[in-house]
Formats: structure tokens, C-alpha cells, sequence
């Protein structure tokens, strides 16, 4: 039997909607854990590797963690990764407002989990992405700055989303099903 997988998080929403779109016939276990990781800089893949290689430092074991950013076209790609922060500084009416001196409000999320099996063995990097636009917020404002990205080919923001269309077109998601590939394709 295979170890359970640590998903490094303390956000409680992202670890539901992980374990939702892993769905019940995921063959590993997945325990979540909150664990300090130092906040690095850098571009998205090795600012992801970083963070998983400390974590299966700590834990000893197989690591899942995750790294999400939000790249403005018309900011060539900012705040990106750095989107955390600009989001607990401005919320997510500040990030739309970031983009108000350009014409141009297009964005990609992008997801990037990274895996490995233990301390000094592989780092595996899955990704997703969505394109859509930054708008003035809408919905519910208590998951990150879901309320101000809204889908291309939707008229909804993430925040306004049914979870369960949410969960099958998201960053997240496409990032999360490249995951469960590569751990099928391991059996």
C-alpha cells in the first residue's frame, strides 16, 4: 500500500476542492497538512519545485503542493505569483482597478502542483490553465480573488460559479487532473 500524500495547505476550500475534483475513486489518500514554507520569488516552476522540495523535507514522505498565480496580459504576465500579496493588500476590487490605465483586462490563472514521493527523489510539476478577463468583482468574497476572474466563454466569475462547473474548467482543475494521470499511470 502507498503512503498517503501530504497536501501541503491550510486553506480548507482549496483542500475541498482538490479532494472534489479527485473524486472518490482517487487511489491514493490525501491528508492535508499546514505547513511554513518560505515564500520565494521567482518564475512559477521554481518557485513550485522550491516549495515541494522543502515540504517533503519536512514531511518525510510524498508531498502534494500547489502554487497559483494570476498573470495580467497587459502587466506581461504580473502580479503572477506574487498575486497572494497584491490580493491581501488591495482585495479583489484593487486588482481589477490594477488594470483600469490599460485597454486590455485579459488574464490567465495558472495552477502548478508539484509532487514527489520523499526527500530527495523527483519533483513532478503538473499545470493548468484558464484564460479569462479581470472584472469588477462579483459574488462571494471568501475565496481569494475568485470574484474578480471571470472564465472566457462564461458570464460568471469564479465566485459566482456553481462549485461543481468551477471544478471542471478551472486552473485548478486541469492542474489537479494532470496530477491524477500521472498517478494512475503509476500503478
Amino acid at each position: 500500500m502507498s503512503k498517503p500524500i501530504t497536501f501541503v495547505t491550510g486553506n480548507a476550500k482549496k483542500l475541498e476542492e482538490v479532494v472534489a475534483i479527485l473524486g472518490p475513486s482517487f487511489s491514493r489518500q490525501l491528508i492535508a497538512k499546514k505547513i511554513d514554507l518560505p515564500e520565494l520569488q521567482g518564475e512559477i516552476e521554481e518557485i513550485a519545485q522550491k516549495k515541494c522540495e522543502e515540504a517533503s523535507r519536512q514531511v518525510k514522505g510524498p508531498v502534494l503542493v500547489e502554487d497559483t498565480a494570476l498573470c495580467f496580459n497587459a502587466m506581461k504576465g504580473l502580479p503572477g505569483p506574487y498575486c497572494k500579496w497584491f490580493l491581501e493588500k488591495l482585495g479583489p476590487e484593487g486588482l481589477w482597478q490594477m488594470l483600469e490605465g490599460f485597454k486590455d483586462y485579459s488574464a490567465e490563472a495558472v495552477c502548478t502542483f508539484a509532487f514527489t514521493e520523499g526527500e530527495n527523489e523527483k519533483v513532478h510539476l503538473f499545470y493548468g490553465r484558464t484564460p479569462g478577463t479581470i472584472v469588477s468583482p462579483r459574488g462571494p468574497r471568501d475565496f481569494g480573488w475568485d470574484p474578480c476572474f471571470q472564465p472566457t466563454g462564461y458570464t460568471e466569475t469564479y465566485a459566482e460559479m456553481d462549485k461543481k462547473v468551477k471544478n471542471s474548467i478551472s486552473h485548478r482543475y486541469r492542474a489537479v487532473d494532470n496530477f491524477r494521470d500521472f498517478i494512475l499511470a503509476q500503478k
